[in-house]
């Protein structure tokens, strides 16, 4: 049942997801809420991993959450999952694209999409950024509960220094992580 569960879960993000890996982390983030195993630091954790593996970030995250849960048979039931309904989409728009490409419909609907995926973004932005900078659960959750308690200022300066590394001095990600990598292990390991 857990297969079927993995597969199900994984094809309907892989279907309903627009914008790449980034903009399926919030429903990913949901659809492993619902089934209840994995926390929010777990799920923060799944991120960094998917981010810092070759390979796309929605396959990297399904073989990840698949593998969690039951072992190399659900990852590779999760990845077939996100994989499929992109591979058939695929298939389909590319036997009619030319037909359709200067539709005002088509275009009108990318139009529509892309302020979505940058919202979807966002959203994985923030709640990964809650969940690193901020010690405890999430930021939304203390407000309710007391106010934060004092910010996790090692990981505040590592994304701070990763900012003007990228913006500034437009260094290239994979030596950032590197190096990051290597203080974090340093400085909070």
């Amino acid at each position: 049942m857990i297969y079927v569960y993995l597969f199900t879960m994984f094809a309907r993000i892989g279907l309903f997801s627009f914008g790449g890996g980034l903009a399926m982390l919030p429903l990913i983030f949901q659809s492993v809420q619902e089934f209840g195993v994995m926390s929010y630091r777990e799920f923060s954790d799944l991120v960094a991993l998917s981010q810092v593996t070759p390979g796309p970030i929605a396959v990297n995250a399904a073989t990840f959450v698949g593998f969690n849960y039951a072992g190399l048979p659900g990852a590779a039931i999760a990845t077939f999952g996100v994989c499929l309904p992109s591979f058939v989409l695929m298939l389909i728009v590319l036997k009619f694209i030319e037909k359709f490409n200067e539709s005002r419909g088509i275009q009108g609907a990318f139009a529509g999409i892309r302020p979505v995926t940058v919202g979807l973004i966002g959203a994985a932005v923030i709640f990964v950024s809650e969940t690193v900078l901020v010690n405890g659960a999430l930021i939304s959750e203390q407000l309710f509960t007391g106010g934060i308690e004092y910010f996790n200022l090692i990981p505040m300066a590592i994304f701070a220094v990763t900012i003007l590394l990228v913006g500034v001095f437009k260094m290239r990600p994979i030596k950032i992580m590197i190096i990051m990598g290597v203080a974090g292990a340093l400085l909070c390991g």
